[in-house]
């Protein structure tokens, strides 16, 4: 009769041995397909990042600068104070604000391809729309941007 009672009790430790073994399989998928779910997750949220951020260049919600990483990587003399410039809003006479921001420039002391840099703030309204709206580096010097913006605002007249 002891020999029955014990070979129950082992029986009956190996069946609660085998239930534990089954929840803790059971605990470990559980945790298994979490772990995936939020390795989805995060791979879902890294693809949407990448394709906002390494997408085109030129995209609607960003800016890009139109000038090259050359003329980006032109720096204003030391001390260096911009001028306040006329703007302009794309009406009026482009020739006249083309005359008007070299001659602002010069006098403190800016020419060159450096006016790439500065012509951004003397543009606003249609003007500033037409400078943002440039291509990414599409501009490589500051002959073809006053070439560009007289080509542009004179057919606009």
């Amino acid at each position: 009769m002891q020999i029955v009672s014990l070979i129950n009790k082992v029986e009956a430790q190996v069946q609660n041995t085998g239930e534990s073994s089954q929840v803790e399989r059971q605990t470990a998928e559980s945790a298994s397909v979490a772990s995936l779910f939020v390795q989805q997750l995060q791979d879902m949220i890294t693809n949407i990042i990448r394709a906002q951020y390494d997408g085109p260049l030129q995209s609607t919600l960003m800016y890009s600068k139109p000038y090259t990483k050359r003329t980006d990587n032109l720096r204003m003399l030391m001390g260096y104070q911009p001028p306040k410039f006329q703007s302009f809003d794309g009406n009026g006479n482009p020739k006249q604000h083309v005359a008007h921001f070299i001659e602002t420039c010069n006098n403190a002391g800016t020419d060159g391809d450096l006016l790439d840099k500065q012509f951004i703030c003397s543009l606003q309204g249609n003007a500033f729309d037409w400078y943002i709206d440039l291509a990414h580096e599409c501009i490589d010097s500051w002959d073809q941007m006053k070439r560009e913006f007289l080509n542009h605002f004179y057919s606009t007249q």
